[in-house]
C-alpha cells in the first residue's frame, strides 16, 4: 500500500508494534524441551490482546498463528506438539497479523540457548545484511540494486542467498505489490522502490542451498542442497530518506 493519510501510517504503526512485540516476546519464551506449538500457542495469545489477527490462517489457512521454523526447515514451519526445541536449535519465528484492517510482517532467526552447533555466524550474517539493505532503500533506488547489495554481501560472508524466496509489499494484505524484493540483482528488474509504499524487507541467507522446496506437508520449506537458513525481517515505509521501521521494537537489531 501507498501512505496518503496521518490515519493509515497510525493504522501501519499500531499493526506492526502487534506483530513486533509478539515476536519479541516469543523469541524471549522460547526454551529447550517446548514443542512449537506451546511457542505458537503463546505468541497467539499475545496477538489476541492486540485484537490482532494471524495473517498466514487469515490469508492462506496456515494451521498455527506463526511461522516456526527449526534446524534444516527453512521456513513456513507448522507449529506442532511433536516439533521439540533443543540447546542449539537454529529457530525462525515469522509472526505476521491484520489489525484494524492493517497488515505487518515480521521475523527473525536465532540460536536457542548455547551455539553447540555453530549457526550464530550464519544468524549474524542475516542480521547484518538486513540492516545494510535497509539503509540503502529510499524512494527512488532500483529494487534490484538492492537485492545485489545483499547477495554480494551474502557471498563475502561465505554464505548464498535463496533465489525463489522474497520480501513484499504489506499494508492492506499479506501479500501486495511489489512482489519479489529478492535477495539478489535480477537484471530485468526495472522496478523502484516508491516513496510511501510499505513493504516487507527480508533476508534469506544459507549455508549450501540456492533454491527452497517444499515438503509434503503442503508448507514447510527446506533447501534443495539441504543445509540451513537464516531469515530476518521488518515492514517499513519508504521515505525520500531512511525508512520508518513499523517493527523495530522486535529488537532484532539490538
Amino acid at each position: 500500500m501507498s501512505i496518503t493519510k496521518e490515519s493509515e501510517l497510525t493504522g501501519m504503526q499500531h499493526a506492526g508494534e502487534a506483530v513486533a512485540y509478539t515476536l519479541k516476546q516469543m523469541m524471549d519464551y522460547a526454551r529447550p524441551g517446548m514443542s512449537t506449538k506451546e511457542l505458537d500457542d503463546y505468541g497467539a495469545a499475545i496477538l489476541s490482546g492486540f485484537g490482532a489477527r494471524p495473517a498466514p490462517k487469515l490469508t492462506y489457512g496456515f494451521p498455527g498463528c506463526a511461522c516456526i521454523s527449526v534446524d534444516h526447515e527453512f521456513c513456513h514451519g507448522i507449529p506442532s506438539v511433536k516439533r521439540i526445541l533443543r540447546e542449539g536449535s537454529l529457530v525462525n519465528i515469522d509472526v505476521s497479523a491484520e489489525l484494524n484492517g492493517f497488515w505487518a510482517d515480521n521475523g527473525a532467526s536465532f540460536v536457542l540457548g548455547n551455539d553447540i552447533h555453530q549457526h550464530q555466524p550464519l544468524v549474524e550474517a542475516s542480521r547484518a545484511i538486513l540492516k545494510q539493505a535497509l539503509e540503502h532503500i529510499k524512494g527512488g533506488v532500483k529494487i534490484a540494486d538492492v537485492g545485489h547489495i545483499m547477495e554480494t554481501a551474502a557471498k563475502k560472508k561465505g554464505f548464498l542467498v535463496i533465489k525463489n524466496l522474497g520480501g513484499h509489499g504489506i499494508g492492506r494484505g499479506l501479500h501486495e505489490q511489489p512482489e519479489e524484493l529478492l535477495n539478489y540483482k535480477n537484471r530485468f528488474d526495472q522496478r523502484r522502490f516508491k516513496k510511501n509504499s510499505v513493504v516487507a524487507i527480508e533476508t534469506f541467507i544459507a549455508t549450501t542451498s540456492s533454491y527452497a522446496t517444499e515438503l509434503n506437508d503442503g508448507w514447510t520449506l527446506v533447501g534443495n542442497n539441504g543445509g540451513y537458513m537464516a531469515q530476518h525481517e521488518h515492514t517499513i515505509v519508504v521515505t525520500g530518506g531512511k525508512p520508518i521501521i513499523l517493527t523495530e521494537i522486535n529488537g532484532i537489531f539490538n
